[in-house]
């Protein structure tokens, strides 16, 4: 089992969430709710990692979680 941190970023206009995974690039999915987003990049990331399998390529394993902060300019 593996653990990943995902950047979860709502969408003010549409609604619903778009999902990145900052350790895997590339990996990126959307939902309708947070269940959905949440749902749908567990799946991604199952598919991200099973791509990498085929080619051969060992899946990167997430060192220290990313920070999120705000700052004001």
């Amino acid at each position: 089992m593996r653990r990943y941190t995902v950047l979860l970023l709502p969408d003010a206009e549409e609604g619903g969430y778009t999902v990145r995974v900052p350790s895997l690039p590339g990996c990126i999915t959307e939902g309708d709710s947070l269940d959905e987003a949440i749902e749908n990049v567990k799946e991604a990331i199952a598919l991200y990692l099973e791509a990498l399998e085929k080619l051969g390529e060992t899946a990167p394993e997430e060192g220290v979680s990313p920070e999120l902060i705000a700052v004001e300019v």
